[in-house]
């Protein structure tokens, strides 16, 4: 291979399949450009975000506090001092939603500035796929602890590993209600009115794995329902501090049954709210098993054929086209059903693929995408999450904020409508008039290495000021692209 290809490959392999070229990386990775991806496939994931970060079981244990917090307020508003309740209740409410937005700028910060764009770029593909959005107050003050936790370590081992994890995090059973789904004749359902919600099992089938068209019915979605019944979070504090004395030892016994049995990152097992009963989904029979019922359902699932098709197109949407080219979505899937939905062997077929190299580049960044790469093309980390949620808010994707379970979309008719192009401008006008030492062209010719037109270039060149030619070149057809 020539130094010239070398050369664009590297700065296809850093501005497609990551997010963007740091000073110097175009030329760094210019070596080896394919090895320098698959270098980044490694068994423990991807890097997680640094910092005095909480894990999950502390961060339930926050929100439970803060709804016990909101329950005595509730019980009491007649009391001495509703005044001093409402202002500890907004206080706490605060605290962590200021913790959340710590997280998100750590996890910007690591976007920005990481030497493994790829491992970075794969990872929030995986948390798009598993969307949970801050929508909901209750599941966004997790979102930090479940990326980092459910999935950044899964995302190049075992796809039905990584859904087992995303599935059972706190934040997905809260943002999809299943926390407080009971089986109609469970132990729980039995003595109180309480409903059976089929929010996840819907959205496993419909989004996560098989797809609408996948095959199954509205009794495959009930069925699914009832044996995720018992998959919740862990019960306030007071229930676990009920004396075992006395008259009380019998209610602590059953408080203790009702909490449940502690799982990985905040997870409980509750068996008083499972529905017992063998289960049928997609013809297949699930015999009644516990918390394990769920998850034999969910692995099958992951390791059915339609969901290793859906996935492998929606990867080659993703990182190659909007209408990927039908042999990558062959190769990919062929790579996932020969090593069972090992995503790290998927993710060395995407990098070999032929496909996958195209010097044209299809992709229009999402308005995250095109900050984090403002910032790595100037050698700059986003210091403050205000500015950095303003600048998403006005370019309509604000931090965490999917719409939808759905998550963000992926299309360039989703990005590029004529609002949406100002708004981008304007934010590229302000970075340009903050930043007047930098020199244009040679940041240009940094980022983009020989993905740099020579009409852009020329455009930059004879710009009337570096702001212009800053602008311009943000705002150029090479740089809104991947």
């Amino acid at each position: 291979m020539t130094r010239v290809n070398q050369t664009m490959e590297a700065a296809l392999a850093v501005t497609r399949f990551g997010f963007g070229a740091r000073p110097g990386e175009i030329e760094a990775v210019s070596a080896d450009p394919r090895g320098w991806l698959e270098a980044q496939i490694r068994p423990g994931g991807a890097a997680s975000p640094a910092g005095p970060l909480f894990d999950s079981a502390t961060r339930v244990q926050q929100l439970l506090d803060y709804n016990e917090l909101a329950r005595e307020g509730r019980r009491d508003e007649g009391g001495d001092d509703p005044e001093a309740r409402f202002e500890a209740l907004r206080e706490s409410r605060r605290t962590l939603t200021e913790q959340t937005g710590e997280e998100f700028l750590a996890r910007a910060q690591l976007a920005a500035t990481t030497a493994d764009g790829f491992a970075e770029r794969w990872a929030l593909f995986w948390a798009n796929l598993f969307t949970v959005s801050a929508t909901k107050f209750q599941s966004a003050v997790l979102l930090g602890q479940y990326e980092r936790e459910a999935i950044r370590p899964h995302v190049f081992g075992q796809f039905e590993d990584l859904a087992i994890a995303a599935e059972q995090h706190p934040a997905m059973l809260l943002y999809l209600d299943q926390a407080q789904s009971v089986g109609p004749t469970s132990i729980m359902g039995a003595r109180r009115e309480a409903g059976l919600n089929e929010n996840l099992a819907r959205e496993i089938l419909e989004l996560h794995t098989i797809g609408a068209d996948g095959g199954y019915t509205q009794a495959d979605v009930t069925e699914f329902a009832r044996a995720l019944t018992g998959w919740s979070i862990p019960t306030p504090r007071n229930l676990e501090s009920l004396p075992a004395t006395g008259g009380r030892r019998r209610q602590r016994a059953r408080a203790e049954a009702l909490a449940g049995e502690p799982g990985r990152n905040g997870f409980v097992w509750r068996s008083a709210m499972h529905e017992p009963g063998t289960r049928i989904v997609l013809g297949r029979r699930y015999a009644q098993s516990g918390v394990e019922q769920g998850e034999a359902i969910l692995r099958d699932l992951a390791r059915h054929p339609a969901t290793a098709r859906r996935l492998a197109r929606r990867i080659a949407t993703h990182f190659v086209a909007d209408q990927p080219p039908e042999s990558l979505t062959a190769r990919l899937e062929a790579a996932w059903t020969r090593s069972n939905g090992d995503l790290g062997a998927v993710a060395r077929a995407l990098v070999s693929a032929p496909e996958a190299w195209s010097p044209t580049a299809d992709k229009i960044k999402t308005p995250y995408d095109f900050i984090i790469s403002t910032h790595r093309a100037l050698g700059v980390s986003p210091p403050r999450v205000q500015p950095l949620n303003q600048a998403l808010e006005s370019m309509g994707q604000p931090a965490w904020r999917a719409p939808s379970p759905e998550g963000w979309p992926d299309t360039a008719a989703d990005w590029v409508g004529p609002d949406a192009v100002v708004k981008r401008l304007n934010w590229s006008k302000a970075v340009a008039d903050r930043l007047p030492g930098y020199e244009p062209v040679a940041v240009a010719e940094g980022a983009l290495g020989p993905r740099l037109g020579h009409t852009s270039y020329q455009a930059l060149a004879r710009a009337e000021s570096r702001s212009e030619s800053l602008t311009l070149f943000l705002m150029s057809p090479e740089f809104q692209r991947r």
